[in-house]
């Protein structure tokens, strides 16, 4: 069972901590983070980019000319893709781009992120993180305490305070419980968890 060291936010060991192995050692399957980043991206992308076909250009509906007689290729309509101003050929369209992934997979590439950082000695846990006032100069002096330049953190619940105090500083996201994702905890070289924040991930994870 790993046993990591609980700081406050002035980076003053205050205690120790056992993690919970079944999230925070188990073994790391890299080949699940490429299908959840995957999905994850995949799930953000907006996907309206649309053309319109033929049948969705307006006019059109006049033949440009006769059948026969004129001495040139037989036209039906000047919205056929070929002419300028006319519809795309298997365009775009307005859809989904999201794919569905089974929960265990998720749930398994988590723990597998979890693990890796706490493996690298890159995942810290907080008492609690206080800042005097809520500015983003306290936020870069408990940053500075514990030499972080990328970081996420992740609170119990919603914390209004720390993320209007860290909202302007690059490489640092601070999430709830529920928002932790294999992404960001990998784009980010350090993550740290406040203590109580420990328990409803476990919970989340093994269940």
């Amino acid at each position: 069972m790993p046993v990591v060291d609980l700081y406050n936010s002035s980076r003053e060991r205050v205690g120790s901590v056992d993690l919970d192995e079944r999230v925070f050692a188990a073994d790391v399957k890299e080949h699940l983070f490429h299908m959840v980043v995957r999905h994850q991206l995949a799930a953000r992308r907006s996907g309206n980019h649309s053309t319109k076909q033929r049948a969705m250009v307006a006019g059109g509906g006049k033949k440009p000319w006769r059948q026969k007689g004129t001495g040139r290729a037989r036209q039906g309509s000047t919205r056929a893709p070929h002419w300028r101003g006319g519809g795309t050929v298997f365009g775009p369209q307005t859809r989904s781009h999201s794919f569905l992934l089974p929960k265990k997979v998720r749930r398994a590439a988590l723990r597998s992120a979890l693990s890796r950082r706490c493996g690298e000695q890159a995942l810290f846990v907080l008492d609690q993180v206080v800042l005097p006032e809520v500015k983003t100069k306290h936020f870069l002096t408990f940053m500075k305490s514990f030499g972080f330049k990328s970081l996420l953190l992740v609170v119990a619940q919603e914390d209004v305070a720390i993320r209007l105090a860290s909202r302007n500083i690059p490489g640092v996201t601070v999430l709830p419980v529920a928002g932790l994702n294999v992404y960001d905890i990998l784009r980010h070289r350090n993550i740290a968890l406040t203590a109580p924040a420990i328990a409803p991930i476990v919970e989340r994870l093994t269940r």
